[in-house]
């Protein structure tokens, strides 16, 4: 057991030693895009689309602050939308669909893929870029394709999809946080 607590907290350690820079100018991408009246649109599957779902809830409601919503949405969340994608269409489109359809130029489109490498997660981002959207790609494993698609790349280098989901919601969390004081700074 012991092993695995210092396995979580290694990952933790080699991503805070070698991307402070990429957490830091995506924090930076997202309250500019807020500043100007934009919304953050989060996307991911299975764990990643729970946590698409968490940090939307941050920013929505509240993270540390009472203080005014900020505009964002999961676009893992509508069921009746997601298997009328998949079924009519496909699913790899179901976030590049509802990116086409609620996504402006300015927005935030932000992927999460543990692997680096799920279809509808890089199909969505790049769909985002095409748009004009700004690009935030969270990832592990090798990155896969969205690096290519990502204004903003934040990659937790493992291969153990419970690792990088780990750092994934911290990362998260160090986001909103800033987002936050940035914008509201001293209320609440």
């Amino acid at each position: 057991m012991e092993e695995l607590f210092e396995e979580v907290l290694r990952t933790q350690r080699d991503f805070q030693m070698r991307a402070m820079e990429a957490v830091a100018s995506t924090a930076s991408a997202l309250v500019e895009a807020l500043r100007s009246g934009h919304k953050v649109l989060l996307f991911g599957n299975g764990g990643s689309a729970a946590d698409a779902q968490h940090i939307a809830a941050e920013f929505v409601n509240r993270f540390q602050k009472d203080r005014p919503p900020i505009p964002a949405l999961a676009l893992t969340t509508d069921s009746s939308v997601i298997t009328s994608i998949s079924n009519d269409s496909a699913f790899e489109e179901i976030f590049a669909r509802q990116i086409r359809a609620l996504g402006s130029r300015g927005d935030v489109a932000w992927g999460i893929t543990t692997s680096g490498s799920s279809p509808n997660v890089i199909l969505g981002l790049r769909t985002a870029k095409d748009l004009g959207l700004t690009t935030i790609g969270m990832t592990g494993g090798a990155g896969g394709e969205v690096p290519k698609w990502a204004d903003h790349w934040i990659h937790v280098d493992s291969f153990s999809t419970p690792r990088v989901q780990e750092v994934h919601i911290t990362v998260a969390h160090v986001i909103c946080e800033l987002v936050e004081e940035v914008l509201f700074g001293g209320e609440g």
